[in-house]
C-alpha cells in the first residue's frame, strides 16, 4: 500500500512548507552562525535548515529567562498570564494550516491524524490551562493555632518554580512543547524550550508564533534548536535554571537527573515505555486485536505509551494473532500528505536501522515473524510487524522499539498476565480487555503503570495527569497535577492581634 510521495512534486514546484526559521532569545527572533539540515522522512531528502544554537546561545537564553522571572511581574500577574495564554490559543488556531503542512513534512505525521495529537489536539492544552488559571487557588488557608499564649494564622501560597529548561522529543513536537509550555506559563515560570534535532522547524515555528502574535514579554519564552548535545547539557547544568522538564529516552533521563543533582534542580521526566495490553479469556478478541494493530501503526509506532506487548490467553493465542495480522494488512501506509494514509515513515534512517536490527535479532533468538519486517523506500518506511514466540525476558519484549512492531506473549490466567505485564523496568501505561469490567479493573490495579485503559477507554486528554512509574519517569504532565509540577509551596504564619 506504499504510494509515491507528492511531497517531492511540491518541493520541485517550490512549495516546500519549510522556510528559514529563527531562534527566539530574549524576545528577538535571531539566526545562528551555522545551520543544520532537517529531513523529510517520507522522501529521505533535505526539507530545510535550522539554526544551530551554541552553548553561548543557550546561556543567553537562560540569562534572558532569569531576568524576565526576577525583574518583571510575569510570575505574580495571573490575569496577564491568562490574557497571553488566550492569545496563544487563538494564534494557534488561526495558523493551524501552516503548522499542519510543516508537521506532515518534517515529522512524517499522517494528514489523517493531524486533527488529533499532532496538531489541533494539543491546542486544547493551552485552553485547559487558561481555564484552570481563572480559579486555581494559589492561596490556601490552614486556620489558626494557639502557641505560646498567642493565636497564629497560617496559610500556604503557591509560587512559580522559576526558570524552566524544557527539552522535548521528536515524535509529537507540538504536543510535547505545549504540554510543558502551557502549565509552566500558567504557573508564572519562564522557559527555555529546546527542540528535538530531528524536528526543529515545528518547534521554531511555535517560537515565532509566540513572538509575533502574543504579548508574552521578552525572555519569558525562549526557543532553541541545535544539533549538538552540548546545548542540552548546558541547560541541565546551568545554575540559572531552577527546573528541568524532559521527554525522551530513559537513558537520557538518567543523565539529566545526574546533571540536575549538581544544583539540586527540580525535575520532571517523561521517559520510555514498554506498555502491555492484556487480553483476558472472556474478552471479545476482535476489539483488542484491531485496537492493537491500529495503535501500533499510529505514527509508525513512535509513541512512548503504545502497548507494544500484547499479552493473550494461551488457548486463544493463534486466533488473536490471526486477527492482528489481518488488521495490519488493512493499514494504508505511505505518503503522509495523502488524505487516506494512516501510517507514515519513521523519523530517520538511524531509527529505521534500530527498529530493523531489533526485529532481526529477535528472529535470530527464536521469535516468529508473522508479518512485516520490511524496509520500504524511498523514505524511512517500515511495514507493520508482528512477532510471536517471544520470550518475556528477551530484548524485543523488554526494550523500547519506537517502531511499528508488536510482540505477542501468551499467558496462563490473570495472575500470570499481571506478572508478565509487570516484568519490565518501565511503567508508563497499559490496557486490559475483558467482558467483565470489574475483573478488568482488578487486573489493571495490579499492574504498575501511570495510565491504564479499560476496554479501549481513552485516558489521554488535557485534564488527565500523564506520567509513569518505575523508570518511565518522575512527576505528571497535564491535568491539575501538571500545573503543580511548576509550582512551589510557601508556608506563611502571622500572629493574630
Amino acid at each position: 500500500m506504499h504510494s509515491e510521495t507528492s511531497t517531492d512534486q511540491a518541493a520541485a514546484e517550490g512549495q516546500s512548507p519549510a522556510r528559514e526559521r529563527r531562534l527566539l532569545i530574549d524576545g528577538e527572533l535571531v539566526g545562528a552562525a551555522t545551520t543544520f539540515p532537517t529531513m523529510n522522512p517520507a522522501t529521505a531528502t533535505v526539507l530545510g535548515h535550522a539554526p544551530d544554537a551554541t552553548v553561548e546561545d543557550a546561556e543567553a537564553a537562560v540569562d534572558a529567562a532569569r531576568r524576565a522571572f526576577d525583574t518583571t511581574t510575569w510570575s505574580t500577574d495571573a490575569k496577564f498570564r491568562l490574557h497571553c495564554l488566550e492569545q496563544l490559543y487563538r494564534a494557534l488556531h488561526d495558523n493551524k494550516e501552516e503548522l499542519r503542512e510543516l508537521t506532515i513534512a518534517e515529522v512524517g505525521a499522517a494528514r489523517l491524524l493531524t486533527p488529533g495529537p499532532q496538531v489541533e489536539g494539543p491546542f486544547e492544552i493551552v485552553r485547559y490551562y487558561a481555564d484552570l488559571l481563572r480559579d486555581y487557588p494559589f492561596s490556601e488557608e490552614l486556620g489558626e493555632i494557639e502557641s505560646r499564649g498567642m493565636k497564629h494564622r497560617r496559610w500556604v501560597e503557591k509560587e512559580a518554580a522559576g526558570v524552566v529548561a524544557a527539552i522535548i522529543a521528536y515524535n509529537y513536537p507540538t504536543q510535547l512543547a505545549l504540554a510543558k509550555l502551557a502549565p509552566a506559563l500558567a504557573a508564572g515560570c519562564t522557559v527555555v524550550l529546546k527542540a528535538a534535532p530531528d524536528t526543529p522547524l515545528v518547534t521554531l515555528w511555535l517560537g515565532e508564533l509566540i513572538a509575533e502574535h502574543t504579548d508574552i514579554p521578552a525572555g519569558v519564552v525562549n526557543v532553541l534548536s541545535s544539533s549538538e548535545a552540548a546545548v542540552g547539557r548546558a541547560l541541565t547544568f546551568h545554575s540559572g535554571v531552577d527546573m528541568i522538564t524532559f521527554t525522551g529516552s530513559t537513558a537520557t533521563g538518567r543523565r539529566i537527573m545526574a546533571a540536575a543533582s549538581e544544583t539540586v534542580k527540580k525535575v520532571f521526566l517523561e521517559l520510555g515505555g514498554k506498555s502491555a495490553m492484556v487480553v483476558l479469556d472472556d474478552a471479545d478478541f476482535a476489539a483488542p486485536a484491531m485496537f492493537s494493530a491500529f495503535s501500533m501503526a499510529s505514527h509508525a509506532g513512535q509513541g512512548c505509551a503504545l502497548t507494544t506487548r500484547l499479552i493473550v490467553p494461551r488457548q486463544h493465542h493463534d486466533e488473536i494473532v490471526e486477527l492482528v495480522a489481518n488488521g495490519f494488512s488493512n493499514i494504508p501506509y505511505g505518503d503522509p500528505s495523502h488524505p487516506h494514509t494512516y501510517m507514515g515513515p519513521l523519523i530517520s534512517q538511524a531509527q529505521r536501522d534500530k527498529v530493523d536490527g531489533m526485529v532481526r535479532r529477535a528472529i535470530e533468538a527464536g521469535a516468529t515473524l508473522v508479518t512485516g519486517g520490511e524496509r520500504v523506500d524511498p523514505g524511512y518506511f517500515y511495514t507493520p510487524t508482528l512477532l510471536t514466540n517471544v520470550h518475556p525476558d528477551s530484548e524485543i519484549a523488554q526494550e523500547e522499539i519506537f517502531g511499528p512492531v508488536l510482540v505477542v506473549i501468551p499467558h496462563d490466567g490473570d495472575d500470570d498476565a499481571v506478572a508478565i505485564a509487570n516484568n519490565s523496568i518501565y511503567g508508563l501505561a497499559g490496557g486490559v480487555f475483558s467482558g467483565d469490567e470489574a475483573r478488568a479493573l482488578a487486573v489493571a490495579r495490579r499492574i504498575r503503570a501511570g495510565a491504564f485503559m479499560i476496554n479501549g477507554g481513552m485516558y489521554f486528554a488535557p485534564d488527565t495527569p500523564f506520567g509513569g512509574y518505575k523508570q518511565s519517569g518522575i512527576g505528571r504532565e497535564m491535568g491539575r497535577a501538571g500545573l503543580e509540577e511548576f509550582l512551589e509551596s510557601k508556608t506563611f504564619a502571622t500572629v493574630v492581634a
